[in-house]
């Protein structure tokens, strides 16, 4: 069965950093351009970051740039996103979403997503 499952999503500080995976099950990683994308309430879904399959170039919007580090690990068949240095602004759900094209998996296209992991970062 196909799945995508995020995790390490919690309640951390300003300033405070972490890890998220999206693991997948059903499907061999490799194949997939991995993207993160999240949804802050009231807000609509942004792209976060993303990695290709074919060299592994990556993408990070302005908001994450210098702070937020995508990675793979096809062998785990696991996509993370290491965020340091976070801000009140971080707080959204955070999905991950897999396709073959890196361009449609910036655009938001993802052929597979996941439920999303929450993020909170308060004081």
């Amino acid at each position: 069965q196909l799945q995508l499952v995020e995790s390490g999503g919690g309640l951390v500080q300003p300033g405070g950093s972490l890890r998220l995976s999206c693991a997948a099950s059903g499907l061999t990683l490799d194949m997939y351009t991995i993207g993160w994308f999240r949804q802050a309430p009231g807000k609509e879904r942004e792209g976060v970051s993303s990695i290709s399959s074919s060299d592994g170039s990556t993408y990070y919007a302005d908001s994450g740039k210098g702070r937020f580090t995508i990675s793979r690990d096809n062998a785990k068949n696991t996509g993370y996103l290491q965020m340091n240095s976070l801000k009140p602004e971080d707080t959204a759900v955070y999905y991950c979403c897999l396709h073959v094209s890196t361009e449609a998996t910036r655009q938001g296209r993802g052929t597979y997503w996941g439920k999303g992991t929450l993020v909170t970062v308060s004081s």
